[in-house]
């Protein structure tokens, strides 16, 4: 029998349902010409607090995990001739850190991270049109009916009985499928809720395991990742991508550990096969503000090489440790970047003179979106499926643009702390209950 059951078998469950109502953030044109909409509905759970029964539990001091299910309604446009946004559905697994926890008020921080449906988006209507993109009669927020969903708020409750509680969040959400599909505009908004929860098997208590701490300081981390992208909206064609990455990690405590990791991408999209404009040699003012991008990598009919095609970068690594999932929070800078060199030779090249040399932090005209940035940020999460070899998905973006969704493997080298070392054994092993020895 599960150490989370009593002999008979009952466990603490609580159920919740939250309405909400939000307001969309970056209403650029895509959102623009459908006037005054807003996103609204529900968010429900299923959840099972902490019974101090597993380490990682007794780390993160106890939090409460869950199972959530949305539906969102996009909002309809008062226009007649507007696209319809339709509905949208989305599952996910979710944790709710304890900020404040007194027997009258609890504040806790959710993140969660997960998949959503939608019901419309460019491949459902009659216009398909690259030309009529952003035209009011069509769906280009979404190109695909499965997105990625993530989730963050803090949540607040009001018990009233042992059994129901009142309660509320205020948080973010957003559902995009990361470019593996075009368009890509997504959904990006804050909204308020207010709702109840009730608790089942509430007297249900177990006996608190301490645990000792985690044996390990240092790790080495390799992984590899690869995906699909598709570039632009009037691309036919998805292109590979992939990424190596080793990083050393010091774990500062028992759910948190931060180092830095070395990087290599491969962008099969970089050709002149493609509307991209991430690395585009079309058209530039001297200053460096783009004019026209009809033509990038076509130029005298040649095609990018695979050395322009590849990146290198150095990234601050930071993981967050839940058991055996882990989020990935990193930030890097490129240290090899053929755009810049693009950018350099196509001004010498078209314009007869040199454009200002591209320091190795620069800026760009007009955001991540238009040029690659400098930097980038890499959001993720991993799983242990065995011993150290882990599982793991990741969002690669520019700010908030994503470039693309990548899935990989990897292997973890924990390295045992001195005072854990036995038998001159250095690297740590996970079994199921490591902590029983």
């Amino acid at each position: 029998m599960s150490p989370e059951k009593e002999a008979n078998g009952k466990v603490p469950f609580s159920i919740k349902a939250y309405p909400f109502r939000g307001m969309y953030l970056d209403k650029n044109t895509h959102y623009e010409k459908f006037g005054a909409i807003s996103p609204a509905g529900v968010h429900m759970g299923i959840e099972l607090p902490s019974r101090q029964q597993r380490p990682w539990q007794q780390y993160l001091g106890n939090p409460t995990v869950g199972l959530g299910v949305s539906w969102l309604d996009f909002g309809k446009s008062e226009n007649p001739g507007a696209a319809k946004l339709g509905m949208g559905f989305a599952i996910y697994p979710y944790i709710l850190l304890d900020a404040i926890d007194t027997k009258y008020f609890q504040m806790r921080f959710k993140v969660a991270g997960g998949l959503g449906l939608v019901t419309e988006h460019w491949y459902t209507q009659e216009d398909q049109d690259p030309d009529h993109y952003y035209e009011i009669g069509v769906n280009s927020i979404f190109g695909s009916t499965l997105n990625a969903y993530l989730n963050a708020a803090i949540n607040l409750n009001v018990p009233i009985t042992r059994y129901l509680a009142l309660g509320g969040e205020l948080g973010y959400f957003h559902m995009s499928n990361g470019r593996t599909c075009m368009p890509n505009i997504g959904v990006n908004a804050l909204y308020g809720s207010v709702g109840v929860t009730a608790t089942f098997n509430s007297k249900e208590e177990k006996k608190p395991v301490q645990f000792p701490d985690q044996p390990y300081g240092w790790a080495l981390n390799i992984t590899g990742a690869a995906g699909a992208q598709k570039a632009a909206i009037a691309d036919p064609d998805r292109f590979l991508i992939s990424s190596l990455r080793v990083g050393a990690l010091y774990h500062v405590n028992n759910w948190y550990g931060v180092g830095l990791g070395m990087d290599v991408f491969y962008n099969g999209a970089v050709t002149k096969n493609t509307d991209r404009t991430l690395y585009c040699r079309g058209e530039y003012d001297i200053d460096g503000t783009m004019v026209d991008c009809t033509t990038c990598g076509s130029e005298k009919g040649t095609d990018y090489s695979f050395g322009q095609k590849v990146r290198a970068g150095l990234a601050l690594n930071n993981e967050f440790k839940f058991g055996l999932v882990t989020a990935i929070v990193d930030w890097g800078f490129y240290l090899y970047n053929p755009s810049r060199q693009i950018y350099y030779d196509y001004h010498k090249d078209n314009y007869g003179q040199v454009a200002p040399k591209r320091p190795l932090f620069y800026k760009t005209p007009h955001g991540a979106g238009g040029e690659e940035a400098f930097h980038y940020i890499r959001l993720g999460a991993k799983c242990r499926v065995w011993d150290n070899l882990y599982l793991n998905v990741t969002m690669k973006c520019h700010l908030h643009i994503a470039e693309y969704i990548e899935f990989g493997v990897g292997y973890q080298i924990p390295f045992l702390k001195k005072d854990n070392r036995k038998d001159d054994s250095i690297v740590f092993h996970h079994r199921r209950n490591w902590w029983k020895n």
